[in-house]
């Protein structure tokens, strides 16, 4: 029995919106970087670790929720 290697693919996901992966050479807090000048609310947000269904990887932003003051 041979082991058989293969690549996930990313998809990032922040508040039931779908973003497209810019690039494997980012990480996900540098994706998350990127989309945040789009998504404000992604400055701030958490990175969760992926969901991983068949090849693909999806990670989700979560808003970091915090008290003011």
């Amino acid at each position: 029995m041979a082991i058989e290697v293969s690549k996930l693919s990313r998809k990032f996901n922040f508040n039931g919106v779908d973003l497209p992966d810019p690039g494997a050479s980012f990480t996900p807090d540098e994706v998350r970087d990127i989309y945040s000048n789009q998504y404000p609310d992604l400055a701030t947000a958490i990175v969760n670790d992926p969901a991983i269904d068949g090849d693909v990887a999806t990670y989700s932003f979560s808003r970091n929720v915090g008290t003011k003051g």
